[in-house]
């Protein structure tokens, strides 16, 4: 039996790309898993799979403080993944009321139903962001580096790492932070983001359009890495005195927008296809990295997904969802 046999698990946001990942591997590993959903999305790898139909299902809303205590308490979660959040920037640039409350509020519902559970909540792992740190002109970012997000979205993670640790510092919730560069894989619907948007054009033979001009720097990392590193940041932080700390996890390997989409290109195309550059990105921080040597010192970990391998494996899930071979 693994450390996850029978252990019974909450997951927030587990319709989005991590999160679908996330509750298969729980299931593979025997636990039981609750989720918060608000809306149902047919499209969601979650329900796609059937594994929808493994779990518990609550059905409500993180700015909700009764349905996160609701699903809290139903089946007595001892284990918190919280990844249900506002994840993109344009909206939150549009949007920043509801941001702001999806990914802030949504955070202290979270970290007080933890701490009203009495001891009973043994770890929570908050899903947070590079973006967290706002733009710097030191990089890569450490995990020591002051949070001073400035848009609406880097602010909103700024403060979602800021209440989590005032938690975890305060009331000794067993809380740790997960702090990841771009995370792309199968089942990430979004297509405003770079990789599922350009392997769409790409498949449907148009032409790919970058919203920046092709120079801003990134962290890329596959899912599966962030689904391991999670589960790894659970299990050791029930081990080790960590509460209340931030964990950056990345390939350590940063490369351009451009450079990203020359990768993709050649996987689905076999060549490199000119794309539109419109250069129209909208705070957006133009250079985020990640050092993840504390991930790797302390929690022993460290990503196994090569950039080619990832993007092999995404292309392919992309390619059966779009019904293309």
């Amino acid at each position: 039996m693994s450390f996850w046999g029978n252990r019974s698990v909450l997951v927030t946001g587990a319709t989005g790309l991590v999160g679908s990942w996330l509750v298969r591997d729980l299931l593979d590993k025997g636990a039981h898993v609750t989720a918060l959903i608000l809306d149902s999305d047919p499209n969601s790898e979650l329900i796609r799979s059937g594994d929808i139909k493994s779990i518990s299902v609550v059905n409500g809303d993180l700015r909700n403080y009764k349905d996160v205590a609701r699903a809290t308490f139903i089946n007595d979660c001892t284990e918190v993944f919280h990844l249900g959040a506002q994840t993109i920037v344009g909206t939150a640039l549009t949007d920043p009321f509801s941001t702001f409350e999806s990914n802030i509020q949504g955070t202290w519902n979270v970290m007080e139903a933890a701490r009203q559970s009495r001891g009973s909540v043994k770890s929570v792992v908050v899903a947070s962001s590079d973006k967290a740190y706002g733009s710097s002109e030191i990089l890569p970012y450490l995990e020591n580096f002051p949070l001073h997000g400035d848009g609406p979205y880097d602010v909103s993670k700024s403060c979602t790492d800021l209440i989590a640790q005032s938690y975890g510092s305060t009331y000794g919730i067993p809380v740790t932070v997960a702090r990841c560069g771009n995370i792309y894989g199968g089942g990430d619907l979004n297509w405003s983001r770079i990789i599922p948007g350009t392997i769409r054009d790409l498949i449907g033979n148009k032409r790919p359009v970058l919203r920046s001009d092709g120079t801003f720097v990134r962290d890329y990392v596959h899912v599966d890495d962030i689904v391991s590193a999670y589960l790894n940041l659970s299990e050791v932080s029930q081990a080790k005195e960590i509460n209340g700390e931030a964990f950056n996890f990345s390939r350590d390997e940063p490369l351009s927008v451009l450079d990203l989409y020359k990768e993709i290109s050649t996987i689905v195309v076999g060549k490199y296809i000119e794309p539109e550059i419109q250069n129209t990105a909208k705070s957006e921080i133009k250079d985020q990295h990640l050092n993840s040597s504390k991930a790797k010192s302390i929690l022993g970990w460290e990503s196994k997904v090569t950039l080619e391998h990832g993007l092999t494996k995404t292309v392919s899930w992309y390619k059966s969802y779009l019904g293309r071979k």
